[in-house]
């Protein structure tokens, strides 16, 4: 039969649903601080105690001191009873005794004591508990219980914890009651002094990709990959998919039979509309599908390095308004989905922006090739604007006209800004190429900032523009928190500054290598003036009487956020000194030689190599003589 311990040591493991060690360390800590309130003793005293999980004894074991005459029982023992538990004790040592007596004994405060310990732990144990169960859950779906509903948030049982969802979290126009069951996304768990804080949302675009990840088995097994969700919740979304196995059709396979899977996500959304589109390589294709469900005849793309990536798109009228959307939300969501910024325009509009610059250089060859061509247009648009019907050829030959008037001001625009594209090269070459490959969403930012800095798609792009181009930056983080750039600079410096083991590696490179840290700063900048006395030697030397020595070169490690390792010539000046010195050494010159040796280091002691940030490179300094001021100056 079990004792009333065990019982009731059970029903708490199985009520808080925390593990026995826990259970049975929380009773351990609260007999040790009985003890000590008890018997008046301090923490510089140790006391362990261990129980039977079976019984219930618990046995308090507390140091004691080996003495001839015991003046304390609380502190000393004598030798005979000392040797009991430890059989080589001698007087002097420290030995582990064991408690005389029960717990019975303690009063009613270190009772009291031993009740607020327990509970204490408990309870911390099982906010622990919490914390580590959903902290596993963050990114998934939860099902919820709602409990109670205000003007700012919503709170939603989770069974064991209690979870909320703030009003911007929540999709507009649903109706939410009490005791109403609720699927959502668990967008964050926090730690708290009253248990873990978590947060849930139902209008977070990761809902939709977990709802398409349970309803679609080809997702979830990896057959089709979502590439890109572009959200506004409640009213429409796009989820740009592609087939990472051959056979199998994408949009097939997220739409289902006769639409059921995706009219299964609809109804879990509000009735939300969602537009499935094949993802494509070929970013002219996808811009055309993102626009869905509307026509495109040609799609322009412009990659500036200020303005950004902008992508020209001309529909026919009639597909104008479709295209654009109601309050502009189809072009609005293709853009995310796309991460480029699109510009819409009917083919009326494209022909008559193009009859208007004939009169460029780029176009002024044109009347003379297609005289034609430019006739019939400008007929077209006549009968247009007369209000007289045009034919289906007609459009066609409108679309025609505008295709190749674009495709030349694109690339007119695009050899203007070689210069320009020439700079930013330079600048690229100076970051870590590492940067480039990887994803914007690997910075540590929250999603709205992750989702604004999208079209740049990886961090590299983020670096350079931090250095030739933060207004760029700033116009994208436009309405954002104010401290949002900082927040961005903050977490690339997590990406730039390298590791501990990095700079242990260094750090063992340069121990291995000492005579290449040693002889850096010999790599000066060639031609440079190194004291105001000393004359700069020959490049070469004399040719007819000194064979000049091959030039040896050393490479030296450089911050982490430089590519570019800084080379270090030994020059022939050194070589010749050396062959001077020698010389010496022959003709019984030994302390030329020591002298030589000492003002060559001292030469090198007074100059210095400094990596400049400003400009990206490494430049030299010789420390100034002195009375001159600063005690280092630029070369």
């Amino acid at each position: 039969m079990k004792s009333e311990f065990e019982v009731a040591f059970n029903e708490i493991t199985e009520l808080r649903s925390l593990p026995r060690d826990v259970v049975l360390e929380a009773l351990q800590t609260a007999l040790i601080s009985a003890y000590r309130r008890d018997a008046g003793v301090g923490t510089a005293q140790r006391v362990e105690v261990k129980i039977d999980p079976n019984t219930g004894r618990a046995r308090i074991f507390v140091e004691k001191e080996v003495v001839d005459s015991v003046m304390n029982q609380n502190t000393e023992v004598t030798l005979e009873k000392a040797r009991y538990y430890e059989p080589e004790a001698n007087f002097g040592d420290m030995v582990m005794v064991q408690l005389e007596g029960t717990t019975k004994k303690f009063g009613r405060i270190a009772a009291q004591t031993a009740k607020q310990v327990i509970l204490q732990k408990i309870r911390e144990a099982e906010r622990n508990s919490l914390y580590d169960e959903y902290a596993e859950r963050e990114g998934d779906l939860v099902t919820g219980t709602v409990q109670s509903v205000n003007s700012t948030m919503i709170t939603v049982s989770l069974g064991r914890a209690e979870a909320v969802m703030p009003r911007n979290q929540q999709i507009p126009g649903e109706r939410y009651k009490p005791h109403d069951k609720v699927r959502a996304f668990l967008v964050e768990v926090k730690r708290s002094n009253r248990g873990p804080q978590i947060v849930v949302s139902r209008a977070h675009r990761n809902m939709l990709r977990r709802l398409l990840e349970y309803e679609v088995p080809e997702i979830f097994n990896g057959q089709v990959e979502i590439k890109n969700i572009a959200r506004e919740a409640g009213y429409r979304s796009k989820v740009a998919v592609a087939a990472l196995q051959e056979g199998i059709d994408p949009v097939g396979a997220c739409v289902g039979m006769r639409g059921i899977r995706i009219q299964n996500i609809v109804k879990e959304l509000h009735d939300e509309k969602i537009d499935v589109i094949e993802w494509n390589p070929n970013q002219e294709q996808f811009i055309a599908k993102a626009l869905s469900p509307a026509r495109v005849s040609g799609v322009y793309l412009e990659d500036d390095p200020d303005s950004g990536r902008t992508a020209v798109v001309i529909v026919p009228d009639d597909q104008l308004s479709l295209a654009i959307g109601r309050e502009g939300q189809n072009a609005r969501l293709a853009a995310k989905l796309t991460g480029w910024r699109i510009d819409i325009k009917s083919v009326t509009e494209a022909v008559q922006d193009a009859l208007n610059n004939l009169t460029q250089p780029s176009l002024s060859d044109l009347p003379i090739k297609q005289p034609d061509l430019i006739s019939e247009v400008v007929r077209i648009v006549e009968k247009k604007a007369g209000g007289k019907t045009v034919q289906p050829e007609e459009f066609t030959t409108l679309a025609r006209f505008a295709d190749i008037v674009e495709r030349r001001m694109l690339a007119t625009r695009d050899s203007a800004r070689q210069e320009r594209v020439a700079e930013i090269q330079a600048v690229k070459s100076t970051l870590p190429q590492q940067a480039f490959k990887m994803s914007v969403t690997t910075l540590d930012l929250p999603d709205e900032i992750i989702e604004a800095l999208q079209p740049l798609e990886n961090v590299g792009e983020i670096m350079w523009r931090f250095l030739l181009d933060e207004d760029r930056l700033r116009s994208m983080l436009k309405g954002l928190p104010e401290d949002s750039l900082e927040r961005l600079q903050t977490a690339l410096d997590k990406v730039v500054i390298p590791t501990e083991a990095e700079m242990a590696a260094a750090e063992e490179l340069q121990a291995v290598e000492p005579e290449v840290v040693a002889e850096a700063p010999a790599a000066v900048v060639p031609a440079v003036e190194i004291e105001e006395e000393e004359a700069i030697p020959a490049a070469f030397g004399d040719e007819a009487e000194v064979e000049v020595a091959p030039i040896e070169r050393k490479v030296v490690r450089q911050p982490a956020f430089v590519q570019q390792p800084v080379e270090v010539v030994e020059s022939e000046d050194d070589d010749e000194e050396d062959e001077d010195d020698d010389a010496e050494l022959v003709a019984g010159g030994k302390p030329a030689k020591k002298e030589k040796k000492k003002k060559k280091k001292e030469r090198q002691q007074r100059r210095q190599l400094i990596f400049d940030e400003e400009i990206g490179q490494v430049i030299a300094k010789r420390r100034r003589k002195g009375g001159r001021g600063s005690e280092w100056d630029d070369e």
